[in-house]
């Protein structure tokens, strides 16, 4: 059973930096396309980020690009996002999936519970 768990979320006021972890349990995270989305009170689901399996290939929302990385640690099992220039708009909560390919959807139920980035001042 996929299971992936995020943290690293928190408070941080804006032009600030978070970096996101994602660590897979019972099974080979490096199998997968792993990639972040992030929920906001009253707005869509949004796609943020998704490195393939083999950290080849990643891709960016463009409310994203140039301030946000997403690299992999496949020997550690742990996906990562760097956060730099944080801003209110990123608020959210952020959830990693794992994938077939970044070019298809999430596997459902992929996701863990999410972790909560707040900037405010």
């Amino acid at each position: 059973q996929l299971q992936l768990v995020e943290s690293g979320g928190g408070l941080v006021q804006p032009g600030g930096s978070l970096r996101l972890s994602c660590v897979a349990s019972g099974f080979t995270l490096g199998l997968h396309a792993i990639g972040w989305f992030r929920q906001a009170p009253g707005k869509e689901r949004e796609g943020v980020s998704c490195i393939s399996s083999s950290g080849g290939n990643t891709n960016y929302a463009d409310s994203v690009k140039g301030r946000f990385t997403i690299s992999r640690d496949n020997a550690k099992n742990t996906v990562s996002l760097q956060m730099n220039s944080l801003q209110p708009d990123d608020t959210a909560v952020y959830y990693c999936y794992a994938a077939a390919d970044c070019n298809w959807g999430p596997i459902p139920g992929s996701w863990g519970k999410g972790t909560q980035v707040t900037v405010a001042s």
